[in-house]
């Protein structure tokens, strides 16, 4: 696994052996940064079950100013610090490590605004999609323009609208997808 594009691009990230993790894949990574394009430069990014850490550390390779890694498993916390440390990266990295819904709660106190929160939850933490997507639609930190980017399945169906997002985009490569949630537009 490498960063795919920006500062730190080609550089090497680990990843925990087995199947404790299930990163995205550099293409899929690719892919949402094609999609997310100049908008990720000076922007705060929320990276929600980081995982390896791989997607928030590609939006700092990309000129995000702030990612801020959601992480519960005390592995991946530590694989996510070793691949900051590796990189030199260190102000421009938060990481929470505490449950989704915990995180994103203090995140929400702190009066947060974020242009990107991404969420890959486990695939089989079915329940993880709804509980993180419904915070999100009722919280006010995510800023006007700004993008919910959330990793599944491509066979998961997940809503079209919530009540203060709708979705804009499906993005498919292989058995995964990246669906696409902006402020719903007033009608």
């Amino acid at each position: 696994m490498r960063v795919v594009g920006g500062t730190y691009r080609s550089r090497a990230l680990r990843s925990l052996r087995g199947r404790a993790l299930r990163p995205t894949s550099d293409r899929l990574r690719e892919t949402l940064f094609d999609i997310l394009g100049p908008t990720i430069e000076g922007s705060v990014f929320v990276d929600i079950y980081a995982g390896t850490g791989a997607v928030g550390i590609e939006a700092l390779s990309r000129g995000a100013r702030q990612t801020i890694f959601i992480e519960r498993h005390a592995a991946a916390v530590r694989l996510i610090r070793g691949n900051l440390r590796a990189l030199g990266i260190t102000s421009e990295a938060e990481i929470l490590a505490m449950d989704a819904l915990r995180a994103l709660e203090l995140l929400a106190a702190s009066r947060l605004h974020a242009q990107s929160f991404f969420l890959d939850p486990p695939y089989a933490e079915t329940g993880e999609y709804e509980r993180a997507l419904d915070f999100l639609d009722r919280s006010s930190m995510l800023t006007p323009g700004g993008r919910v980017i959330v990793e599944h399945e491509k066979r998961r169906v997940l809503p079209d609208y919530l009540e203060s997002l709708e979705r804009i985009r499906v993005a498919e490569q292989g058995d995964a997808a990246l669906s696409f949630y902006r402020l719903a537009l007033a009608a």
